[in-house]
């Protein structure tokens, strides 16, 4: 296959279906009508001898060739980009840009609304897609540029991805604010005699506190496994179930209840969650900006150990 005879704009073609999973969205984004789009999916099955993108529900869904040629094409345009440029430096107040990030939506409350703050301020045409990721894919995401960064616990990774540690957050447990059982002071013993809220997108599997709690050869009784950290709020304020949540997600979620904060009464690891990128975009100057507005605002957002002693007290 000599290089000279293929029309490398198929490359912009097959880039933008992957990346938006539809051909009439591609064509949106590349300012081409569908049928142009179309077409030159056609040419490049017949240059690959492969369908590339199979027809699935409203979108197209890319074959396990496409998957394995996604971060090479990827990085290739971007090399490309880059050595087109007029400058080096990625400035903030001139580029049109949409930055994808892979997060979980229980991360978005607390995280959006600051950096929305930001990126306003300083990027008047920068746009911020939150998007739930499979940790499966991850790794392959962002090699191919589907995801500019990630945030996510700690997973294994190749060395074509970086990581830094993002958030440490401790645990707290939310009760109702009459509730008859914690009194002045959530005792372990009481906290075992409750019965408790469990979030997780998981179906099964334990949490941290009760990883912990088997440890010590103990458990607790979960009445209740639901998926969002605002539902855990509701319950407890109108039930006596107990819900172990990280701290910054709790004070956000609880603001509707005013559930007491309480400090948990057994020793459990932090939630660590680390901020991912593809290593190719360690100097790339956009990608270097955001990965500086996430570590700013996370910065400013505080927490820790140090804030559970001022806002999470066993209350009197």
């Amino acid at each position: 296959m000599q290089l000279s005879r293929i029309d490398l704009n198929l490359f912009v073609v097959f880039d933008a279906i992957y990346s938006e999973g539809s051909i009439t969205a591609a064509a949106r984004q590349l300012n081409l009508t569908q049928p142009a789009v179309s077409h030159a999916l056609g040419r490049l099955r017949t240059l690959f001898d492969d369908p590339l993108f199979e027809r699935r529900g409203q979108g197209m869904a890319p074959t396990p060739l496409a998957r394995s040629l996604a971060g090479e094409v990827r990085g290739a345009l971007q090399s490309f980009a880059r050595t087109l440029q007029d400058t080096p430096h990625f400035d903030p107040t001139n580029t049109v840009r949409r930055f994808t990030i892979g997060m979980r939506d229980a991360l978005e409350s607390t995280l959006l609304p600051p950096l929305m703050a930001r990126v306003t301020a300083m990027a008047p045409h920068v746009e911020i897609a939150a998007i739930r990721f499979d940790r499966r894919e991850m790794e392959s995401e962002l090699l191919a540029g589907t995801l500019d960064t990630a945030i996510d616990i700690l997973l294994p990774v190749s060395p074509a991805i970086h990581h830094t540690a993002f958030m440490s957050d401790p645990m707290v447990v939310l009760a109702r604010r009459d509730h008859p059982l914690v009194k002045k002071e959530l005792t372990l013993e009481r906290y075992l005699s409750a019965e408790h809220v469990h979030v997780s997108s998981r179906r099964r599997g334990a949490g941290l506190e009760d990883q912990s709690l088997h440890r010590m050869g103990l458990t607790r009784r979960v009445r209740l496994r639901c998926q969002h950290y605002a539902a855990a709020c509701r319950v407890v304020s109108c039930t006596d179930l107990l819900a172990t949540l990280p701290l910054r997600y709790a004070r956000i979620a609880n603001e509707p209840y005013a559930n007491r904060l309480l400090t948990l009464p057994f020793k459990v690891p932090s939630l660590e969650l680390h901020l991912y990128w593809h290593a190719g975009g360690e100097n790339d100057g956009a990608n270097r900006w955001l990965r500086e507005q996430l570590m700013a605002v996370m910065s400013s957002l505080g927490g820790g150990i140090a804030d559970v002693a001022g806002e999470a007290p066993a209350e009197a």
